[in-house]
């Protein structure tokens, strides 16, 4: 695999020709590689692309995986961001997710990563059955306690084909309430507010200055090349991914070919697509943006889908920008689809 992945980012080294800023290791568990795997990668991405003086560099990483050792190891290499999947500090909740790891796994992680990384965020999970509004703020305040600078926080999706999902049909766990996760998000907000965070988009929060550049780069529409299978890919015109099957990948590789899909963007996909994004950023939708990215057209038809939901007091306007209000930050989503052209 690892071997596959070098020598896709060498098929692939003429499809990012700017300078690259950030090198974002996701998706399984890459907190599984070691300190000489992950540079082995990052040795064939600095050969064939050209990276910026200081990139961010960040390692997906479950709390169980973070031992010392495993930390320590983790110093030495060029990884100098890590995302600590924490989802709750409590054991009922992990357990109904089915988290690998406890509340001491979680703690002990983050404390231990802290002596060797400046940069360091944590995903809470929030909307989760039974989880009460005072459980959901001491999750706030537990991970403010801990003086990290990035948070991203997501409302729970019960994925099919799961045990989470067969409980909830059989009666034994209450579905998730959006009710719930909107008041949940409400005190979320206050929160991280009251300490100083800055919510830069929905799901993220940030002492200022500490911004993840790798979200960042998705809601400015910049190119990203995704390797490795299932990565995606996007570079502003179309969006490719590649195979699933870990065999089928290998093969395709070792032949010298890419095994993706592509997919060509229209232009309402890619005003879609801003639209979708950028109404959950803090800087909001640009008037100007629109005109000059999609057209005339597409400028036009916002304005005129946007006066219900500006009589609404679900967004308003500050000069170019349309943002999401207090009241409306919850339902962007709802908003983009209903400003989406079909």
């Amino acid at each position: 695999m690892l071997a596959a992945i070098c020598k896709e980012l060498s098929l692939r080294k003429q499809e990012l020709t700017q300078t690259i800023e950030t090198i974002y290791f996701g998706g399984g568990t890459p907190s599984l590689l070691t300190p000489q795997e992950i540079n082995l990668i990052l040795d064939t991405v600095y050969t064939h692309f050209t990276i910026s003086d200081t990139p961010e560099i960040t390692l997906e990483a479950n709390p169980d995986d973070l031992t010392d050792a495993k930390i320590l190891s983790l110093s030495s290499s060029k990884i100098n961001r890590l995302s600590i999947g924490i989802q709750s500090f409590f054991e009922e909740d992990l357990k109904l997710m089915n988290r690998a790891h406890n509340q001491k796994e979680a703690l002990d992680c983050i404390t231990k990563a802290k002596q060797y990384f400046k940069n360091i965020s944590i995903d809470l999970m929030y909307g989760i059955p039974q989880m009460s509004p005072q459980r959901w703020q001491e999750n706030i305040e537990k991970a403010l306690s801990l003086e990290v600078p990035h948070i991203s926080c997501y409302v729970l999706t019960v994925e099919p084909k799961t045990a989470l999902e067969r409980f909830i049909k059989n009666g034994i766990i209450r579905p998730v309430d959006d009710a719930v996760a909107a008041q949940h998000h409400e005190v979320l907000v206050e929160k991280t507010a009251a300490v100083g965070y800055h919510n830069y988009e929905f799901s993220n929060f940030c002492i200022p200055g500490w911004e993840s550049q790798s979200n960042s780069s998705y809601w400015k529409r910049k190119p990203y090349l995704g390797v490795g299978p299932s990565a995606h890919s996007y570079d502003v015109i179309s969006r490719s991914w590649n195979v699933s099957n870990n065999a089928l990948y290998i093969k395709s590789i070792e032949k010298g070919e890419l095994p993706l899909t592509k997919e060509v963007l229209t232009t309402q996909n890619q005003y879609n697509e801003y639209i979708m994004t950028r109404l959950r950023t803090a800087g909001g939708v640009s008037m100007e943006e629109i005109g000059a990215f999609f057209g005339l057209k597409f400028q036009e038809y916002l304005k005129q889908n946007l006066q219900q939901h500006l009589a609404l007091d679900l967004l308003f306007q500050e000069g170019d920008f349309i943002k999401a209000t207090k009241k409306g930050k919850f339902l962007t989503d709802g908003i983009a689809a209903d400003l989406f052209m079909i």
